[in-house]
């Protein structure tokens, strides 16, 4: 039985969490933080931006952003960047905690976590909001694919956006920063691939705002220009 495999969680010990009633990590009304007011992205998901005032925020932010062309893909490899959610990535919100980043990420977003017997770290079971669809995901480990972990800022993008020319720990950090990374429905993120703004925005128009400041926080903390079409791009989404 579930109940005797498993253990719950009785809160995230994430800046953002809560505790439901049941035990499970909550984000805030399951639809998530603001970007906004978590520029550290340690706050479980990405809430719509809706006022005027926080619009025009949104923009001033985003008009920073310097541009240039999208350079190539020679050399490209997801190993530069380290080995996928490695917990020893420095430097980033959650590294060296004992657990690895896409189960900081699942414990952060996730509602009702629990997690396998013994371990407080391997989430095998969830429910999440996907702010990509707007819908719920009952999700378990044994159909792992099911979710995944978006990089809001591709890193194959980054690669031809300057990061070719980083060194080793600058890449291992954009891959594990938590201010880069939300679990979403697999099938959009793999319909997403390393797309920026102009090409592929989430099918929620509610959050294309919200996602095109999370893309611009990223971009300007790790001083990656963007391209000109996913500037103008990100500034319509925010009514610009």
């Amino acid at each position: 039985m579930l109940g005797a495999a498993l253990t719950g969680c009785t809160g995230s010990g994430l800046s953002g969490g809560s505790s439901s009633p049941e035990g499970g990590a909550s984000a805030s009304n399951g639809q998530g933080a603001s970007p906004l007011a978590d520029p550290d992205g340690t706050k479980p998901g990405l809430a719509a931006i809706s006022s005027e005032k926080d619009r025009a925020t949104a923009r001033e932010l985003i008009s920073k952003l310097s541009t240039k062309g999208r350079g190539p893909k020679t050399g490209y490899d997801r190993d530069k960047f380290g080995y996928a959610w490695m917990d020893t990535a420095d430097g980033v919100p959650l590294a060296r905690n004992g657990c690895d980043t896409r189960n900081d990420l699942l414990k952060r977003d996730g509602q009702d976590v629990r997690f396998r017997a013994g371990s407080d770290c391997v989430v095998v079971s969830m429910n999440l909001y996907d702010p990509y669809t707007g819908k719920d995901i009952a999700w378990k480990k044994t159909k792992a694919a099911e979710v995944q972990i978006d990089h809001v800022v591709p890193l194959s993008y980054a690669w031809q956006m300057g990061a070719a020319h980083w060194d080793k720990q600058k890449r291992q950090r954009l891959a594990n920063d938590v201010l880069n990374l939300l679990p979403v429905s697999g099938s959009t993120n793999s319909a997403k691939r390393d797309s920026g703004p102009a090409s592929w925005l989430p099918p929620n128009k509610t959050i294309r705002c919200s996602y095109s400041v999370r893309f611009a926080q990223v971009a300007e903390k790790y001083g990656l220009p963007v391209t000109v079409a996913d500037k103008s791009m990100m500034l319509r989404q925010c009514g610009g």
